[in-house]
């Protein structure tokens, strides 16, 4: 080590292993000093480790706990080993920075020259964690008019301020490598103090020296940061990219530092006041400046200046540190101009809906009424993708693909809605005495399409679930989890084996839990992909939007925790670092909580054709009728119904989880595996519809549809 530095024990403490016997003698006679105070922090801090969130994994163990001896403390503390504190010290840095991204800042290696503003930069480097060596260089000793900004204290004074800075960052993080050069930085070991650093900070007094910083900074192609202290002022050169720059972004022209050595102080003013760009120095130091060497000692300088100073230089380190973009030049982090624009924040405006208008009345008879029922049919997200027509002989509905989504994968959910609303026409037309046969139709531009003769018939059966499908709604609130009576859930799967379909379900707390598990996780991939993403905030309506169609955010039954995350779930930038981080649990707590919440989680399967049969999708438009029947039936025994739609629920062939979430489609089918063989789904079966039952209050507010046409002989349409 060089004769520049102090010995280790002045400002490094020692680290004692009690099983080495050399160290453990040094312990023994430590111990022996009645002067020196002895702590042992090592189950209180392992204690505090055990607690933490998503703790990180240790290649540690016991092993490698010291005992921490501070000279200067005349103390010794035993503390854990270096993975376990800084581990825990800096679990609070996640997420501004995560595990990954500390433990490649830990790599660098930085040195900061000048210990007044240095002093805040190399302590707060180290209180981020952001450095994994430390190198500091001053010549000067503490004196009391320092202590207006450095954070030592009176028995500081006379000591080196290197030294100061060494040992404060010390006691924060012993196992932190800190070498310093008390003699300052000049010719002869500039080169020395640079070798192996990856950036340099410059926080000196003396021109020339600044000057020679920057000339060996170029020389090791290493970036170069400096903050003047005044109105937040920044300086970033990167040297690494561009080593032919000149220093101080050339506004020194080809000044070289020999050429400052032994200025006076009224031959340097020129250039300093050229570095500092006197027209935007602060009033107060410019005009400080006149009076330096008159009625001032030197140029004034403010504590908390300083310490915005070690704030904006560990940003720009980190900056540098990431790859993250920064170029060299010059900017200002000015607190005293945020302040003078301060200003009265827009008030938070709770939401306030608009006065709710009375819904058309419904048609009570005709084309109309069967119209009007079929519009009130369910669909994923309410976006009714269905067309309307009819004509004097029949009504027709047909699949309109511009109002799918992503999640619709193959047109199967809209093909299920089409199916559900030609159930709901034919038992309306079934109470009008104005039911004839049915057809379905797919292929050709409609892709699906079904239609509904006008006939004389009246079918008792059906015509007995008008008014239920008219009252038919869903129902999102929280259930009380009181079981439904086993007589009860097996009507409904006669309900839909009368339909053609087979109704399973899980009602124990167990399996009802595990489903909430699956179902939330499947909503996370949802919020986490950028383009399902927009789809789902696109979905909801808030107050002044068209509730006509889509979500309207009262019907979702958020409590006001959840509102408020949803102002921040919708923004795509949070998602995307949540993304990056694997998170995002807290963005479904309310699905799997509402699930749990449930009496039993149920689903309705049925025989489909292979995927791109051209009647897969008029099987599912049957499978339609069966959702609504089993619907029908549940409300009857005073069940609340909630269909839960994950993103895996149509999807039929792994192609189409990657093509809707290729981030997330491995995590999918696994979770669609996992929900087909808690539900006993056989091979045969095809999922159509998954149902959240329960008890629970009625909802407030319930969905609204688009119109219906004008029902007359002439032909009319909806759904353009």
């Amino acid at each position: 080590m060089s004769g520049d530095f102090p010995a280790v024990g002045e400002y490094r403490p020692l680290l004692l292993d009690e099983f080495d016997s050399a160290d453990a003698a040094k312990l023994g006679r430590l111990r022996a000093d009645p002067t020196i105070e002895f702590t042992d922090l090592r189950d209180l801090l392992r204690s505090e480790f055990a607690g933490l969130l998503d703790s990180p994994e240790l290649s540690e163990g016991s092993e490698s706990d010291r005992w921490i001896h501070y000279p200067w403390r005349r103390a010794v503390i035993a503390l854990p080993g270096p993975q376990l504190l800084r581990a825990l010290r800096l679990d609070r840095n996640r997420n501004h920075l995560t595990r990954h991204e500390q433990t490649r800042l830990s790599e660098l290696s930085i040195g900061v020259v000048g210990q007044s503003v240095g002093h805040a930069v190399a302590y707060t480097l180290a209180l981020e964690g952001i450095c994994g060596r430390l190198r500091l260089a001053d010549f000067d000793t503490i004196e009391l008019s320092n202590l207006n900004r450095i954070p030592g204290s009176v028995f500081d004074i006379g000591r080196n301020k290197a030294v100061v800075t060494a040992r404060r960052i010390a006691e924060l993080d012993p196992y932190l490598p800190v070498e310093v050069y008390e003699a300052g930085v000049a010719d002869d070991n500039l080169d020395d103090f640079l070798t192996d650093l990856s950036i340099v900070v410059e926080e000196c007094d003396s021109l020339d020296i600044k000057l020679a910083v920057r000339e060996a900074a170029r020389r090791h192609r290493m970036p170069l940061i400096m903050q003047s202290n005044d109105r937040g002022l920044l300086d970033v050169e990167r040297f690494d990219l561009d080593p032919a720059r000149l220093p101080f972004h050339g506004m020194l022209g080809g000044t070289r530092a020999a050429e400052l050595r032994g200025l006076s102080t009224r031959d340097k003013a020129p250039h300093v006041i050229r570095i500092l760009d006197g027209a935007r120095l602060s009033d107060k130091l410019a005009a400080s400046m006149v009076e330096v060497g008159e009625t001032l000692n030197s140029w004034p300088q403010l504590g908390s200046e300083v310490l915005l100073g070690g704030a904006s230089v560990a940003t720009a380190v980190r900056r540098i540190g990431l790859g993250l973009k920064l170029p060299s030049g010059r900017t200002r982090v000015d607190v005293d101009r945020s302040l003078d624009e301060i200003a009265e924040p827009a008030p938070v405006e709770d939401l306030v809906w608009p006065e709710e208008e009375a819904e058309d009345s419904m048609p009570e008879s005709g084309v109309a009424a069967i119209l009007a029922c079929a519009q009130r049919a369910p669909s994923g997200g309410n976006a009714q993708p269905w067309r309307l027509r009819a004509d004097a002989t029949s009504i027709t509905i047909s699949l309109a693909p511009e109002r799918s989504s992503m999640m619709d994968i193959g047109y199967r959910g809209s093909a299920l809605a089409v199916g559900a609303a030609l159930y709901n026409a034919r038992v309306a037309a079934a109470a009008q005495g104005m039911l004839g046969d049915m057809e379905l139709h797919t292929g050709g531009p409609d892709l699906l399409s079904a239609v509904l003769r006008l006939g004389t018939g009246a079918d008792s059966e059906l015509r007995g679930d008008y008014r239920a499908l008219l009252a038919r709604h869903t129902n999102r609130r929280d259930g009380t989890g009181v079981p439904v009576p086993t007589a009860v859930m097996s009507e409904l799967a006669e309900t839909a084996r009368r339909a053609h379909a087979e109704f399973r379900w899980v009602d124990d707390a167990e399996s009802v839990a595990e489903a909430a598990e699956v179902l939330a996780e499947s909503e996370r991939a949802r919020y986490l992909t950028p383009a399902m993403h927009t789809e789902m905030m696109a979905e909801l309506r808030w107050p002044g939007d068209d509730l006509r169609t889509g979500m309207d955010l009262r019907t979702l039954d958020l409590a006001p925790d959840e509102l408020a995350k949803l102002e921040i779930a919708r923004r795509a930038d949070v998602m995307a670092l949540l993304r990056s981080w694997a998170g995002g649990i807290a963005l479904v707590e309310g699905t799997r909580d509402k699930v749990r919440s449930s009496s039993a989680v149920a689903v309705l399967t049925f025989p489909a054709p292979a995927p791109g049969d051209p009647a897969e999708l008029a099987a599912y438009a049957r499978a339609g009728e069966a959702l609504q029947r089993v619907w029908i039936a549940a409300e009857r025994h005073g069940l609340a119904v909630q269909p839960v739609s994950p993103l895996f629920l149509f999807a039929r062939r792994p192609e189409e989880l990657r093509a809707v979430s290729p981030e997330f489609a491995d995590t999918l089918a696994s979770l669609q595996g996992r929900f087909v063989d808690l539900m006993g789904v056989p091979s045969t079966g095809t999922m159509a519809s998954i149902l959240r039952l329960g008890y629970a209050a009625e909802p407030t507010v319930r969905s609204r549809r688009l119109p219906i046409p004008d029902a007359t002989p002439a032909a009319s349409e909806i759904g353009d």
